[in-house]
């Protein structure tokens, strides 16, 4: 662990042992709103049009929420007025993104996705934002202090998968990107196969911007048994490995398929062949329940009334979902706040640092951020949801392989090489 790394854990553990134990009955703390009723400005960011991963539909999810909340009278009377900006996959586009926030009186940053993790946080950090529920791609989520993760992120998803495939397989191979982010996958996923006694996984880092997979695909399958799991994470690109996978001359091949939400979700399935695609009987890691479970009901009427024929947005697609919850926990939280404090970056800062046993409607455990909520994972520190679901795609759909969620705090605080 860096030195500055080290340092950021250790004021989360101090600013998380000076929060105050006083919790209103919905266990948010009451704290501050009020001052100017002008508009509550907040931001979200993701990459539109890049050659890596895009995440255009967290935007428009995000305007999404503008109208639906200010047809519900707003925050308390104030309207919500949404921000977003392209971050382009690009350190200095999302700094500038910040930046844009920080001009514009942005109490938050909201349900965003950025590789750029270092970049981002260090601007959010100095301009006082809250960054709340990010996608949890990168490090630095876990670690800032100005950071409030929703879901347990890459790291989460990897163990989790690595844990399931441990009692499905003999030996892993791990299709991933060749890139800092990607040299993550492994670990993560080696913690989950160790837990369940499977030996480490068989990694091949290769590019997430490819549009052609077929060599890459060969070696993945090698002999093509039932006790050998390939699992891809490439983002985007995912659909693009399992089309070469299929032109290998197996379109059905006897390996079986893992990944994790955000790689593959429905629409992936729908585009590789549905009931036909290579990836039935795949099994899925995601954060969230599936797509068709009801708890997501408010969020599809939402879209349905104002963003209907939007094809930006797949309820499916884990970066809409995150969207939508990390603005049910912003909304929660302001409502919350006294109206006789000014509501401002600081004082939505404050009030998230004493709010815990926030409910998201059981689309993810109850949420908090206070020093007891915090999981203890080695090297992620802010990371205060470890849960995961389990699914799996039959005839063309993705189902739950179990109800409820899965606990992997015990898994990722083993000690994983760095």
């Amino acid at each position: 662990m860096t030195e500055r790394r080290v340092r950021r854990a250790a004021m989360a553990a101090v600013a998380t042992l000076a929060a105050s134990a006083l919790l209103s009955a919905c266990g948010v703390l009451p704290g501050t709103a009020g001052g100017s009723r002008g508009p509550v400005v907040v931001m979200t960011w993701a990459p539109v049009d890049t050659k890596g991963t895009n995440m255009p539909g967290m935007l428009a999810m995000a305007q999404v929420v503008e109208k639906y909340v200010n047809a519900q009278g707003g925050l308390d009377g104030r309207k919500l007025k949404v921000l977003t900006c392209n971050e382009q996959d690009d350190s200095v586009a999302v700094t500038n993104c910040a930046q844009q926030a920080s001009d514009a009186g942005a109490v938050a940053v909201v349900g965003s996705y950025s590789e750029q993790g270092s970049a981002f946080t260090s601007a959010l950090e100095t301009d006082g934002i809250p960054y709340i529920g990010g996608y949890g791609i990168t490090e630095d989520e876990f670690q800032s202090l100005m950071s409030y993760p929703v879901n347990g992120g890459l790291p989460a998803l990897l163990a989790g998968s690595g844990r399931q495939l441990a009692d499905l397989c003999k030996k892993v191979t791990l299709v991933r990107p060749d890139s800092i982010t990607g040299d993550q996958f492994p670990l993560f996923l080696d913690t989950g196969l160790k837990v369940g006694g499977l030996s480490a996984v068989r990694d091949i880092p290769t590019a997430d911007d490819s549009s052609d997979y077929t060599a890459v695909a060969a070696r993945a399958v090698g002999d093509n048994k039932h006790s050998s799991c390939v699992s891809a994470v490439l983002g985007d690109h995912t659909s693009t490995f399992f089309d070469a996978l299929r032109r290998t001359g197996n379109s059905q091949p006897k390996v079986q398929i893992s990944s994790v939400i955000g790689s593959v979700q429905q629409s992936v399935i729908d585009s590789t062949g549905g009931p036909d695609s290579p990836l039935e009987h795949s099994y899925i890691t995601s954060w969230y329940p599936p797509a068709s479970d009801p708890k997501w009901d408010e969020m599809k009427a939402a879209i349905n009334k104002y963003a209907f024929g939007d094809n930006r947005i797949d309820v499916g697609d884990p970066g809409v979902q995150t969207t939508w919850i990390a603005y049910d926990v912003f909304t929660k939280v302001v409502r919350a706040m006294d109206r006789k404090t000014e509501l401002n970056a600081a004082n939505v800062q404050r009030a998230m640092d004493h709010t815990s046993q926030l409910s998201t409607g059981g689309l993810t455990p109850d949420l908090g951020w206070t020093a007891g909520d915090m999981k203890s994972i080695p090297q992620h520190a802010r990371m205060v949801n470890t849960e995961v679901s389990y699914q799996r795609i039959a005839n063309g759909r993705l189902v739950a392989v179990r109800p409820g969620f899965v606990d992997l705090t015990a898994t990722l605080r083993t000690e994983r090489p760095y």
